[in-house]
């Protein structure tokens, strides 16, 4: 299993390019979806309506320069560290998911588009990657779901209380847990090998067709959020977003927790 291309597996009885159309609707459902949702919720507008009030009523103009080396603090302090975060067990488990995710998702596409058969033998580290990656979702998201969420660690309310928030972690569990199960069976040649698949196929498609209603689309704002924070604090417009992340003296001397956290 750890050195199997799974995908290239399924080839016997499933056509390459069914798998590689259904990756290409996935990805067409996360840019729809992610567009969809700015449209809905007027993300864009807003952020460009903030941009435009810090640049006219800010009291120093921010030069492209320095957009650029806010842009380079915001993709490395909230971006790849989430230092947005104040929480450390609550960030450690998002980074782990992230950086999981990340790489379960790169070595699925090479692995479906670039060596779909086992006519075209697939490198070993791509196998080592999709599994490892996989298990990082399941570290951090599982330990985020039962341990670190809010009104679990702090509420006491029961870790299976769910609401629509839960949407994006769940489905994305279910999606990776399920593609974990299903691998370890197929090499088994277990009788339960497409039953798995087909639920794995059925979270994924949840996964990356419910944007408009689940956080998905967080990766992408918060980013955007965070640039437009920096740039309208450079310029000394007051904005009602939260302070950057790199900025503890907003907090006191020392960042101190907050309360919901």
């Amino acid at each position: 299993m750890f050195t199997t291309n799974p995908f290239a597996e399924l080839s016997a009885s499933l056509s390459p390019v069914l798998m590689q159309a259904f990756v290409a609707v996935m990805i067409g459902l996360v840019v729809g979806g992610t567009l969809f949702d700015i449209v809905h919720k007027k993300s864009a507008r807003y952020f460009f309506d903030n941009w435009r009030k810090a640049n006219s009523k800010g009291t120093s103009q921010v030069g492209s320069g320095k957009i650029a080396s806010l842009a380079v603090q915001t993709a490395v302090v909230e971006g790849l560290t989430s230092g947005e975060f104040c929480n450390a067990r609550r960030r450690i488990a998002h980074l782990l998911t992230m950086y999981g995710f990340l790489a379960y998702l790169a070595a699925t596409v090479v692995m479906v588009f670039g060596y779909p058969t086992p006519a075209t033998p697939t490198p070993t580290f791509l196998p080592y990657l999709w599994i490892i990656g996989a298990l990082l979702v399941c570290l951090g998201g599982y330990w985020f779901w039962f341990f670190i969420r809010v009104d679990v660690a702090a509420e006491g309310n029961s870790p299976f209380r769910i609401m629509r928030a839960d949407l994006f972690i769940l489905s994305l569990l279910a999606s990776v847990s399920l593609g974990l199960i299903w691998a370890c069976l197929q090499s088994t040649g277990s009788t339960w090998t497409n039953l798995l698949l087909g639920l794995y196929l059925i979270a994924t498609t949840v996964l990356f067709g419910s944007i408009p209603w689940s956080k998905f689309s967080h990766m992408f704002f918060k980013p955007a959020a965070a640039l437009q924070n920096r740039v309208e604090n450079a310029s000394g417009f007051r904005s009602n977003l939260p302070a950057p992340a790199d900025k503890p003296e907003i907090f006191g001397s020392a960042r101190r927790q907050p309360r919901h956290y």
